[in-house]
């Protein structure tokens, strides 16, 4: 067994519960923050999941010491991000809650989860999705990368792991517009990848079952360090100052072809602006 291998690898996924996509998104209380009612795992953190899956079962699996840890941070409720995590194939699964965390943004976030991950100790890859399905600023793993100090690779369409004596070598791809680039990074490293990666398994019966003697650590902000005003709304860069909700649609209009559609329509596209 090569010497890279021989301590397994540690994969942490950061998973986060957002409002489901399906629904209509709402702000309210008085910190104008987001309701997260009806939420459910981002999609986007499920490839991210999927990646980390996929490069300890190309190594071994957990038979060969590697794990892959779900985590998040959040209210009470977003412990269904872990667990769902956990049914799709995570080995453990650990949520930093607390009041003070309301209303944190990418800032305030990314110190959050870099002081969670210092208290859990070393993971030799830290993976997460392109971006957030709620904020969808695409900060936070860049934000985190720094805090950490890790080499980071970000919107990655590929991954590859390559053991090389005592340490691992990762590989990427990288499409963009009119070209790919590959990155290589020597771990640890953080990474986001993006939609285009895998296509990630559903829970089966088997993983829902088992998911049910898996592990979920839970912890305040006290136990990993951090001061409430450290986050939240006092915490963070940006907040927001006003909301109202989206106008009603307007009703349409029709256009009854009398012989004369196409000019009308034309007229109206010219009268929008869109022509």
């Amino acid at each position: 067994m090569d010497e890279a291998t021989a301590g397994g690898l540690r994969i942490a996924v950061l998973v986060k519960h957002v409002p489901d996509a399906q629904f209509d998104r709402h702000i309210g209380g008085d910190d104008l923050t987001t309701v997260r009612a009806e939420s459910i795992l981002s999609e986007l953190d499920e490839y991210a999941l999927e990646a980390a899956l996929q490069l300890v079962e190309a190594h071994g699996g957990p038979a060969a010491g590697h794990r892959v840890t779900a985590i998040t941070m959040g209210p009470a409720a977003a412990v269904a991000a872990v667990k769902k995590s956990l049914q799709i194939g995570a080995d453990d699964g650990v949520h930093l809650t607390d009041e003070a965390l309301n209303g944190s943004d990418a800032s305030a976030t990314s110190k959050a989860l870099a002081a969670l991950l210092r208290h859990l100790g070393a993971f030799d890859l830290v993976l997460t999705g392109m971006a957030s399905t709620d904020g969808e600023t695409s900060l936070v793993p860049a934000q985190l990368a720094e805090r950490l100090d890790l080499p980071q690779v970000t919107f990655a369409a590929s991954l590859e792991l390559t053991a090389a004596g005592s340490g691992w070598t990762l590989g990427a791809r990288r499409d963009n517009d009119t070209y790919a680039e590959t990155i290589e990074a020597t771990l640890p490293a953080l990474v986001s990848v993006t939609d285009q990666i895998n296509e990630p398994r559903y829970p089966n019966f088997k993983g829902i079952m088992a998911a049910k003697k898996k592990q979920i650590q839970v912890l305040s902000l006290a136990d990993i360090g951090l001061q409430q005003d450290e986050v939240g709304l006092a915490g963070s860069w940006t907040r927001v100052e006003a909301a109202a909700p989206r106008p009603p649609r307007s009703q349409g209009v029709v256009i009854t072809d009398e012989g004369d559609a196409g000019v009308r329509l034309v007229d109206f596209l010219a009268g929008q602006k869109l022509l």
